[in-house]
């Protein structure tokens, strides 16, 4: 794959991903139907990672659960650690 095309990609998922953290805040300040966790957390195994740790300390969403406020950051850095080494091979 170009790396132009898996740099779009990437931030596609990690705008979806964040909008979704900001959707699930609104929802539930409205308590309306709320983005089931699992949906939230998956998404941000789909190399989102960022967008999701951005999304959860700009909303102020899903800050005090344990599996995200270690979790969210663990899959960032892991997702950081596979671009760094990845990045190199295709330059």
């Amino acid at each position: 794959m170009d790396v132009n095309a898996y740099a779009g990609l990437m931030m596609i998922t990690n705008l979806f991903c964040f909008l979704l953290f900001g959707w699930d805040k609104r929802k539930a300040v409205h308590h309306d139907w709320r983005i089931p966790e699992y949906v939230l957390f998956l998404s941000a195994c789909m190399m989102a990672g960022i967008g999701a740790y951005c999304g959860m300390h700009l909303f102020h969403h899903k800050t005090k659960k344990t599996l995200f406020r270690i979790g969210i950051p663990l899959i960032s850095a892991v997702q950081i650690l596979l671009i760094a080494m990845y990045l190199p091979t295709v330059l």
